[in-house]
């Protein structure tokens, strides 16, 4: 474990349009400033991965945010070697993903710079809270594939009469339940160990 000074940006890469990116390319046809081909529906495979960072909010949500602004917070050299090591993380994760029936359509990688300034990774990588995972076997474009991750929490959230503000509201034993189903069922898939 080495301390590190965080990164203000999370380093989010996107393999499928979804989410925050569906609904930016609904209205502009781009995520985060990329241009992206037209006539791409929710949850479509993108031509390749793309990087899409995001500020850190310290309440409320994260911001998508385009590369240059990106470089206008951590500067260039950092910018640069946060996008190249986010997309060949997401590659890697993808490709051995795939082969256990698991689509990883886009993901967060936070880094930070060790007492040197090297850039180092620094939380949790490629799991269902920093991820969104779907099953190869029940993919479909046009709507949201069924998940192992914590969309199926944002999915009842959405049913609520909530402003997204803080506190949020307490979620019921069953959604918790089926939540930790997801998540080991997501483990034991890429895994191959029971839980």
């Amino acid at each position: 474990v080495k301390k590190a000074q965080p990164l203000a940006i999370e380093c989010v890469v996107r393999g499928y349009l979804a989410g925050s990116g569906w609904k930016e390319y609904q209205k502009q046809g781009t995520v985060c400033g990329i241009a992206l081909p037209d006539g791409l529906k929710n949850s479509s495979q993108l031509p390749e991965p793309i990087f899409t960072p995001a500020t850190k909010a310290e309440e409320g949500h994260d911001e998508n945010i385009s590369f240059e602004q990106a470089v206008e917070i951590v500067g260039s050299d950092i910018a640069e070697q946060a996008r190249e090591l986010s997309i060949e993380l997401y590659q890697r994760g993808r490709d051995h993903a795939a082969k256990k029936g698991i689509i990883i359509a886009d993901t967060k990688f936070e880094f930070g710079l060790d007492d040197v300034g090297n850039l180092i990774l620094i939380d949790e990588v490629l799991t269902p809270d920093s991820s969104r995972f779907w099953p190869v076997d029940e993919y479909r474009t046009g709507g949201s594939p069924p998940s192992f991750d914590k969309q199926f929490v944002r999915d009842y959230l959405e049913t609520l009469d909530w402003d997204k503000t803080p506190p949020g509201p307490d979620l019921p034993n069953d959604i918790v339940q089926k939540t930790s189903e997801k998540y080991i069922e997501a483990y034991t898939q890429i895994t191959g160990l029971d839980f």
